[in-house]
């Protein structure tokens, strides 16, 4: 199993957040159509506060809206009420141009699926997105090899998906995750497909990411046995937000 190497120096201090919110939701609901004159609350008044250098697991039983508030502080879905801040900026009155631009520069979105391109190696999954960036190629290309030394796969960069094993596939993911040097990390289920052992791996290395690159971190999780591993936990129930507090010692 691969084990995290060391955040160059230079790589962290370049990260210097405040200890105050990176992201943080108030009142925020969110509201569907159903029927000729109905709707469905997907989020009712939910308000969270997630700040940097910290991991908050979201947890709930399934359709209690995790999913939900995930997409909404994505910039992914818009709320019907409430407000969004990121490191202060209120995404829910930017125009959507502007809201795809603070997506792609301040949010590093890690889903359920690493889903990988088959034909391209670790290293060019990453470069992708710094193409759309319009990042030069060069220091694209030593952005993604310290990226992926960042997650313990440096040796793979020119492997392809099929030569990776599960928890590798992930650790690629979570590489791509963090190349436009992000605020915030929302991560949907990152350990469902993998064993045990991987599972711990991958909470302990977005535990350690979250707290070397400042970031604020919210993971969506069934996995319980690691919440303790994380900062806080809240719980979702029916749309609301039913608890939220640090995590026992």
């Amino acid at each position: 199993m691969n084990s995290t190497s060391t955040i160059p120096a230079t790589r962290t201090a370049a990260r210097n957040h405040d200890s105050g919110a990176t992201l943080q939701l108030t009142d925020v609901t969110l509201q569907y159509p159903d029927g000729e004159n109905g709707h469905l609350t997907a989020l009712d008044a939910v308000s969270l506060k997630a700040a940097a250098g910290t991991v908050t697991s979201l947890v709930g039983p399934s359709g209690s809206g995790k999913s939900s508030l995930l997409a909404v502080a994505a910039t992914l879905v818009k709320p019907t009420h409430g407000e969004v801040l990121v490191d202060g900026v209120d995404i829910t009155a930017l125009p959507d141009a502007e809201r795809t631009a603070l997506r792609r520069d301040k949010i590093g979105i890690i889903f359920q699926q690493p889903n990988l391109l088959p034909s391209l190696t670790a290293v060019e999954q990453l470069l992708i997105a710094e193409h759309l960036r319009g990042v030069k190629p060069r220091k694209a290309k030593a952005r993604a090899m310290e990226m992926l030394d960042v997650v313990g796969l440096a040796e793979s960069a020119s492997r392809r998906p099929h030569q990776l094993s599960g928890g590798q596939r992930q650790r690629v993911n979570i590489a791509r995750a963090l190349m436009g040097d992000p605020s915030v990390l929302l991560v949907d289920e990152p350990t469902a497909a993998l064993d045990h052992e991987r599972s711990g791996s991958i909470v302990r290395l977005l535990c350690q990411i979250t707290r070397d690159f400042s970031v604020a971190t919210i993971m969506v999780t069934h996995d319980t046995e690691f919440v303790p591993l994380t900062d806080a936990v809240a719980t979702m129930r029916d749309g609301a937000l039913s608890d939220a507090g640090n995590v026992a010692a």
